[in-house]
C-alpha cells in the first residue's frame, strides 16, 4: 500500500523525524497518527515551504482530486486556497479548532507544527475532524454569539482603558480631498509632534486623531480626550491639571487627577480648543512648552510627557485678529496642520461613505441595509451641513422608515432630507479650466444625477428626460459607479 493512500505512518516518520519540540517518540507519533487518521475525514501534510508532501485517500476525494498525486509538490494554497497550513508552518503554533470554508463547505480542521531534533520547523500535519457542520450548528451559533460578546467586551473596554476604537481605515474615502487627508495623517502617525486639525463639525476630526495614535509611537499609552467647548470655564482648570486635597470648599480629600495626568505618555485630544478661555491659554502653552503641569490648590509641579492633537472647528487666525486666541499657543499646537474638507467638498466619497454607515448602523441588528444609485444621488442634492454625523442620521431614519427591506432609494431619502435639501450652486465662482473629455464628462453625469433625483430614482422616466434609451442611461451609470 503506498504512502498516498496507506496509513502514512511510515511516510510520517520518514518526514518528521523521530521527535519534535514537544518530545514526542517515534513510536508515539506512530500510535496516534493511524488513530488520528482513522477518526478524521481527511488528513494532509505539507514541508517546510508549505508544499503538499503527502495526502490520504479521504481528504483527495473530499477536495475533489481524481488523483491523490496531482496535488504532490504543488503549493497547499493552490489546491486549499483557504487553508491556515502556510500560518502554522511560519509560527509554529498550532491550530487546534478552526472552521475553515471549501467549495462553499465548512469544515473543522486541526493543523499541527512538526520538529526536528533540533527544533526546527519541517512542516505541518492538519485533520479534517468534521466535513458535516450540521450536527454542530448549536455549537457554531454558540461560537458566533460569544465572539460577538467578545467584540462588544473589548470596545467596552478600550473605552474604559482610555484606548482608540478607530484606525485610519475608519476614515472613508478615496477622493483626492480623502487622500490627502490620509497621507498627513500617516505623516503626523510617524512624528511626534503637535497636530492641529481644522474641519467643520462632523467631518471626522476625532476619528483622526484617534486613527494618529493608534499608529504612532504612543499607540500602547492612554488617548484622552475632553471636549474643551463642553466643560463649563470654571471648571476647565481643574479637568486639566487636576485638584490637590482640600484645594477649594468642597474639594475631595483625596487628589482628583486631570487629563494631562491621565494621558501621561500618550495622547491627549483637544475637541474644539478654540472655545478655551483666554487665562487657560496661557496655563495650555505653559503646561505644553515646559512639560509641566500644577493641580489646582497645589504648590507641587508634576512632569508630564503629553502629545498634544487639537481640533476646532473655527478659524483661528481670525480669532487671533480679534485678540480672542493666543498666537504663541496657536504656532505651538500647529506644528502639522490636517484640514479635513466638509462632505459637500468630497461628494466622490458619498456612495462609499453610505456603504461603511450602513453597514455600522446595521452591525448587530438582524436587518440589512442598502442604498441604490438613485438614493446616492438624491443625498447629492443637498449641502450637508453637519457633514458625515448628519449623514449617519439620515441613513438611521431612512433606514428606520424604509418598508422595502432596508434597500434606500430617492424616495426613502427625500422622506427624511430637510424641505430645502437642493444645493443651490453659485454660477459667479471662477472655475479652474479643464480638459474638454472631463468638462463632458462632468457635465453628463450631472444631468444624469439630477434626472434621477427629479423622477425620484425611476430610470425610465430619467431616460426619455435625457432624451436617450434606458440601454444607453444603463450602460452611463455603470461608467460613473
Amino acid at each position: 500500500m503506498s504512502d498516498l493512500q496507506g496509513d502514512g505512518t511510515g511516510y510520517m516518520t520518514q518526514f518528521f523525524g523521530k521527535t519534535n519540540r514537544s518530545g514526542l517518540t517515534r513510536e508515539l507519533i506512530e500510535a496516534l497518527f493511524p488513530m488520528f487518521e482513522e477518526a478524521s475525514a481527511g488528513a494532509i501534510a505539507v514541508d517546510r515551504e508549505a508544499r503538499i508532501t503527502w495526502i490520504n485517500h479521504s481528504y483527495s476525494q473530499l477536495l475533489g482530486l481524481k488523483d491523490p498525486t496531482e496535488a504532490m509538490g504543488r503549493p497547499v494554497r493552490q489546491v486549499i486556497p483557504h487553508t491556515r497550513m502556510p500560518e502554522v508552518v511560519e509560527t509554529g503554533k498550532p491550530l487546534l479548532l478552526d472552521i475553515m470554508e471549501h467549495n462553499e463547505q465548512q469544515l473543522v480542521v486541526t493543523r499541527l507544527p512538526f520538529y526536528d531534533d533540533e527544533g526546527n520547523i519541517v512542516g505541518a500535519v492538519a485533520f479534517v475532524l468534521y466535513d458535516d457542520l450540521q450536527p454542530l450548528t448549536p455549537l457554531v451559533s454558540k461560537f458566533r454569539r460569544l465572539h460577538q460578546d467578545l467584540a462588544a467586551a473589548r470596545k467596552a473596554l478600550a473605552r474604559k482603558t482610555r484606548g482608540t476604537r478607530y484606525s485610519l481605515g475608519d476614515f472613508v474615502g478615496a477622493s483626492p480631498a480623502a487622500l490627502e487627508v490620509k497621507r498627513r495623517a500617516r505623516l503626523a502617525a510617524g512624528r511626534d509632534m503637535p497636530v492641529l486639525l481644522l474641519g467643520e463639525t462632523g467631518t471626522g476630526k476625532e476619528v483622526l486623531a484617534q486613527a494618529i495614535h493608534s499608529v504612532s509611537v504612543r499607540a500602547e499609552k492612554p488617548f484622552v480626550g475632553v471636549n474643551v467647548a463642553a466643560i463649563p470655564d470654571n471648571l476647565l482648570e481643574a479637568e486639566f491639571f487636576g485638584v490637590a486635597p482640600g484645594a477649594y470648599t468642597g474639594a475631595d480629600r483625596r487628589t482628583r487627577e486631570g487629563k494631562f495626568h491621565l494621558a501621561n505618555g500618550g495622547t491627549l485630544f483637544l475637541d474644539e480648543v478654540g472655545d478655551m478661555p483666554l487665562p487657560l491659554q496661557a496655563k495650555l502653552l505653559r503646561a505644553l512648552q515646559e512639560g509641566e503641569i500644577e493641580p489646582l490648590g497645589s504648590n507641587k509641579v508634576v512632569s508630564v510627557d503629553v502629545r498634544v492633537i487639537a481640533a476646532t472647528s473655527r478659524n483661528l487666525e481670525t480669532m487671533i485678529a480679534d485678540g480672542e486666541f493666543r498666537s504663541d499657543l496657536y504656532y505651538r499646537l500647529n506644528v502639522l496642520e490636517i484640514a479635513i474638507p466638509p462632505l459637500r467638498d468630497r461628494m466622490a466619497d458619498l456612495g462609499v461613505l453610505c456603504e461603511g454607515l450602513l453597514e455600522e448602523i446595521c452591525d448587530g441588528l438582524d436587518l440589512r441595509g442598502e442604498i441604490n444609485d438613485a438614493g446616492v444621488a438624491a443625498l447629492s442634492s443637498y449641502d450637508w451641513p453637519g457633514n458625515i454625523r448628519e449623514l449617519r442620521n439620515v441613513l438611521e431614519r431612512a433606514l428606520t422608515m424604509s418598508e422595502d427591506g432596508g434597500v434606500l432609494d430617492a424616495d426613502a431619502i427625500f422622506r427624511v432630507l430637510p424641505r430645502s435639501s437642493v444645493r443651490l450652486m453659485s454660477t459667479n465662482t471662477p472655475r479652474p479650466v479643464r480638459p474638454l473629455a472631463q468638462t463632458i464628462a462632468d457635465a453628463e453625469a450631472q444631468a444624469i444625477e439630477e434626472a434621477l433625483v427629479a423622477t425620484r430614482g425611476n430610470r425610465t422616466r430619467a431616460a426619455k428626460l435625457l432624451g436617450v434609451s434606458r440601454s444607453v442611461l444603463y450602460e452611463k451609470l455603470a461608467k460613473m459607479s
